[in-house]
């Protein structure tokens, strides 16, 4: 039989998708409710999904399905152990974004290092001409030279961070787990690093071990000049804490591209217009058009391999 191939959240990929090379049919949805998951995978073999939660209760109706095929690298959005349960394979995209997020993270750490924005802002709203000098400095600017970068997450896409910012001469620190018994060789125990990071970049999965691991406590232990930033799972934060210590000066600044809700509540907390030195961008850090491309190219090649009953990419 021909598997029924269904894309839920087309719209989410601006990238072309070739077709798997076996026969199928294939069925794009723009986007997709909450709501219709379930009738729309309802005579699905495989479903493409991007960020739609997919449940054990989700699962349960759907006894056609038998494959997940993830346009995305994290999984907190699939129940793996129901999937597990009922042998539907789930497969992710590797390695496509080992570019565009390190370039995104390292935008980011000099836009706030330089108060890029502040600038930006103090220009459109006619600061230069009312100057008394050639410029105006009215904002700190500072280097990324010399300066102390943690890295909490040591896959592809901190390693690409860790040699970007080296080549910018900081010095790197590698975090250990929150909580961990023991700090590993090459690793710097996760108190130290809060407590001796001018940059902290975020960079591990979302798991019960890391939600919520920069809360109030973490923020406080963090120098008061030091930045956070955020690309990897918006729950890693306790945002509320975030906002309060943007707005207390317990830290610099921050610089968020994942919100805990995406798309977010118009009353998120990260979304107030009175945090200062807060960048926000709407979870674009993997989005350069080289790495949709990649990824698509890499969600039709995992369902071909599992088409030929050779899956790759598998999550356990």
């Amino acid at each position: 039989m021909e598997p029924r191939i269904v894309f839920l959240e087309r719209d989410s990929v601006k990238a072309a998708f070739s077709r798997p090379t076996v026969a199928h049919s294939w069925v794009d949805y723009p986007d997709t409710r909450p709501a219709d998951v379930v009738e729309r995978l309802r005579d699905a073999q495989i479903a493409v999904i991007n960020k739609l939660r997919i449940d054990a209760a989700v699962l349960a109706q759907l006894p056609a399905l038998r494959m997940i095929a993830l346009a995305a690298t994290g999984s907190d959005n699939v129940d793996l152990a129901a999937c597990r349960a009922r042998g539907i394979v789930v497969s992710n995209v590797r390695g496509y974004a080992d570019t565009t997020v390190p370039e995104h993270v390292i935008s980011l750490m000099l836009a706030l290092s330089r108060n890029l924005m502040a600038y930006h802002q103090d220009v459109r709203a006619g600061r230069w001409p009312q100057s008394r000098h050639f410029c105006f400095l009215d904002h700190p600017i500072r280097d990324l030279r010399g300066a102390t970068l943690g890295l909490v997450g040591q896959g592809s896409l901190g390693g690409g961070v860790a040699r970007l910012a080296e080549a910018f001469g900081m010095q790197v620190l590698w975090s250990e787990r929150p909580g961990a018994d023991r700090v590993r060789a090459g690793r710097v125990a996760f108190g130290e690093v809060l407590k001796r990071s001018d940059v902290l970049s975020l960079h591990c999965p979302l798991d019960a071990s890391t939600r919520g691991m920069i809360d109030r406590a973490a923020l406080q232990a963090m120098k008061s000049s030091a930045f956070l930033i955020n690309t990897a799972r918006g729950a890693l934060v306790d945002e509320a804490a975030l906002a309060d210590a943007l707005r207390q000066g317990l830290i610099a600044g921050a610089a968020i591209d994942v919100l805990s809700a995406e798309p977010p509540p118009s009353d998120h907390p990260l979304l107030a217009p009175d945090i200062p030195n807060l960048i926000v961008t709407p979870h674009v850090a993997w989005a350069s058009g080289e790495a949709m491309a990649a990824m698509a190219a890499q969600v039709v090649q995992n369902i071909d391999a599992f088409v030929r009953g050779a899956p790759r990419n598998c999550l356990p």
